[in-house]
């Protein structure tokens, strides 16, 4: 592309952000810094039409950027960009709390404060947490509440029926045993070798022991850690209702989001299927693989740290601040790393 034609687009997609409405030639004539007339900047918008990069809403607006002038404007931006530092008062925040749980749940809150759009974090389901200790409380009757805590903080709450009512100093004994036995093994090990020490007569005349592993394989039976999606900042998604002939669209599309938000389960689907490779991930509306994301784009960061991979992102609408939502995810995500990597 002529570097002009690209500097024209460059000044339409920011003007619009800025202005959020159809960009004039008279607008870009005076804005951006090129010396040209308004005929010749009509002139390189009708070519930029002709590329499908800019569209014109009504025959007398000004024209507004496409999906795919977006992501020529981003791509250009990406090119220039220098990698942004860690927020030093970010991270200290980030620090303060104890599981990664809560560190998600920060890091959601921090980037949906900067970029005033949603802040996402998510934490894909790790089969190689290890055990690190497991706890049984009675509950009434013959229920028991089984918490099984493991490494980088996950942790699982089960409650299980049992053949009969255990008191605490039992249960207590039983998690210390399971806790010798089996701390350090993955889940599905746990699993698998309480089952196989279950099928050994000679344990069987051991009360305790077969109590406790009949009590632990009931809680750590689908016990799986699930997919932890924290979202944060919603409201903001409300300023994306900023034209008329859009205005209904968008609106249709917000329920769908936050419906979504609600359920969590199908956003974090959506979100993983679209974010597959470390480092920055930008898709900018109709690049989304479902049709519910389309009128939005999504601007995250993916950090692998040995077995833990944690993603932070924004959502917002294509008429995004990208510079600003760019150097504000790349920041938090580089600050959740540093936090991981201390733990």
């Amino acid at each position: 592309m002529i570097a002009r034609h690209r500097r024209i687009l460059a000044s339409l997609v920011a003007g619009y952000i800025e202005q959020g409405e159809p960009v004039s030639s008279a607008w870009l004539a005076g804005h951006s810094a090129l010396g040209l007339s308004s005929a010749t900047v009509r002139h390189i918008l009708a070519s930029l039409e002709e590329q499908g990069l800019v569209r014109q809403p009504h025959t007398s607006a000004g024209r507004i950027p496409t999906d795919s002038g977006y992501r020529l404007y981003v791509d250009t931006l990406l090119e220039s960009r220098r990698k942004a530092r860690p927020s030093a008062e970010v991270e200290a925040r980030l620090r303060r709390v104890a599981t990664v749980s809560t560190l998600l749940e920060h890091a959601s809150h921090e980037l949906s404060r900067a970029s005033q759009q949603v802040g996402f974090a998510i934490a894909p389901p790790n089969p190689t947490i290890r055990l690190h200790h497991l706890d049984f409380a009675v509950l009434e009757g013959t229920r028991v509440l089984v918490i099984v805590v493991g490494t980088g903080g996950h942790v699982i709450h089960k409650v299980i029926e049992t053949d009969e009512p255990y008191g605490a100093s039992v249960l207590t004994q039983a998690a210390n045993y399971i806790n010798s036995e089996f701390s350090g093994m993955t889940l599905p090990e746990a699993r698998e070798t309480i089952v196989r020490r279950l099928r050994e007569e000679r344990l069987l005349y051991d009360r305790l022991m077969k109590r406790s592993l009949e009590l632990a394989q009931q809680g750590l039976e689908h016990a799986e850690p699930e997919e932890r999606l924290h979202v944060q900042g919603a409201s903001f998604l409300m300023e994306g209702l900023v034209d008329a002939a859009d205005r209904e669209d968008m609106v249709e599309a917000l329920r769908v989001l936050f419906r979504m938000i609600e359920e969590k389960d199908h956003l974090v689907e959506l979100l993983t299927r679209s974010i597959e490779a470390s480092g920055l991930t930008i898709i900018i509306g109709s690049e989304h693989p479902s049709p519910n994301l389309r009128a939005f784009s999504l601007v995250a960061s993916t950090v692998q740290d040995g077995d833990r991979t944690t993603t932070v992102g924004v959502i917002g609408p294509t008429r995004m601040r990208y510079q600003r939502a760019i150097s504000i995810v790349d920041g938090v995500s580089q600050a959740v790393s540093r936090v991981l990597e201390s733990q």
